[in-house]
């Protein structure tokens, strides 16, 4: 987890340490006031408004003062101007965790409910994703960690275990268990790549889980032992919903699940980890070349998905 944990410390150093955006509010004394007592809505017409709601008198906690996303928030659509100075964290006022602070509100869920998160660094880390919002539009998909959180409070307990229905019903297939033929000229490459890189994994498998992985060459696919099966999914039952949350986002980007339990293990950083996964299309841009606005676009893309993932898993570790 090396890697990881030096993509949070940047993270968190870039984003939060400079210039101290991010501080701390440890009482409701510290927080800035604002007059006047109604609710509106600022951002986009119809179903996409940003919901504000203030104090209607005198503020005795500032979880009655709040501000909630929309749900096209967890689409990635541009959902309104930047209505507030800093974002800033703190404890909650019933002491049950750490909560964002846009202004003097709460920041709260697409579905309206108070993002508590136990770790403060990664309050701290979803704030300074807040802070850095340009002033003409708060962009979503400038945000992973903030969509990870509401999917970890509001998706995973409620869908918990079709979660890991559908990663078990794709670990049959994983990435690492697809081996290229190693008795063609143009797929010979990539199976001595595989050997070199994908082997040790396998081990790994063998080792943590007590199973020997199968490895096949089939276009369709394989099937594992039942056994592997069974212990990979108990590994996923016993997960937090922050775990499960972050492991179901690495698997989506890396076709492979197993991948995301080697980083959840300490098996693997990220960066070993998009290589693994970019295996087979390194070798094909190595040979061929690379294609400007197409494989470096993609590069780009699986490196933000599984760096906020693994960093999300850190974070959440974190008191």
């Amino acid at each position: 987890m090396a890697a990881a944990a030096l993509a949070g410390r940047r993270l968190l150093l870039q984003r939060c340490a400079a210039g101290g955006r991010c501080r701390l509010l440890g009482t409701a004394a510290e927080a800035s006031s604002s007059p006047g007592g109604s609710e509106e809505a600022g951002g986009a017409a119809g179903g996409d408004e940003i919901y504000l709601k203030k104090p209607a008198a005198a503020v005795t906690t500032r979880d009655e003062t709040s501000v909630a996303m929309p749900m096209s928030f967890m689409t990635g659509s541009v959902v309104g101007k930047r209505f507030y100075r800093e974002a800033t964290v703190r404890r909650a006022d019933d002491g049950n965790g750490w909560t964002v602070m846009l202004d003097y509100r709460t920041l709260k869920s697409p579905a309206k409910r108070p993002l508590k998160l136990q770790s403060r660094t990664l309050a701290m880390a979803i704030a300074a994703e807040w802070e850095y919002q340009e002033s003409d539009g708060i962009r979503p998909f400038t945000m992973p960690l903030m969509k990870l959180a509401c999917t970890a409070l509001e998706r995973v307990p409620l869908t918990r275990k079709r979660i890991i229905d559908n990663l078990m019903k794709k670990f049959h297939q994983d990435l690492v268990f697809c081996r290229s033929p190693a008795d063609n000229e143009l797929t010979v490459g990539v199976h001595q790549r595989q050997q070199e890189k994908i082997d040790p994994i396998l081990d790994w498998v063998n080792t943590e889980f007590g199973f020997k992985p199968v490895v096949y060459t089939s276009f369709f696919g394989g099937h594992q032992d039942e056994g592997l099966a069974k212990a990979v999914e108990t590994v996923l039952k016993n997960t937090t919903d922050f775990e499960l949350a972050s492991i179901d986002a690495m698997a989506a980007a890396a076709h492979s699940l197993v991948i995301p339990l080697a980083i959840f293990r300490g098996r693997l950083g990220i960066e070993q980890a998009i290589e693994l996964i970019r295996l087979e299309e390194d070798h094909q841009v190595d040979r061929w070349g690379l294609v400007e606005g197409g494989h470096d676009v993609d590069i780009a893309d699986l490196k933000v998905q599984m760096s906020s993932a693994a960093v999300f898993l850190l974070l959440s570790w974190q008191l």
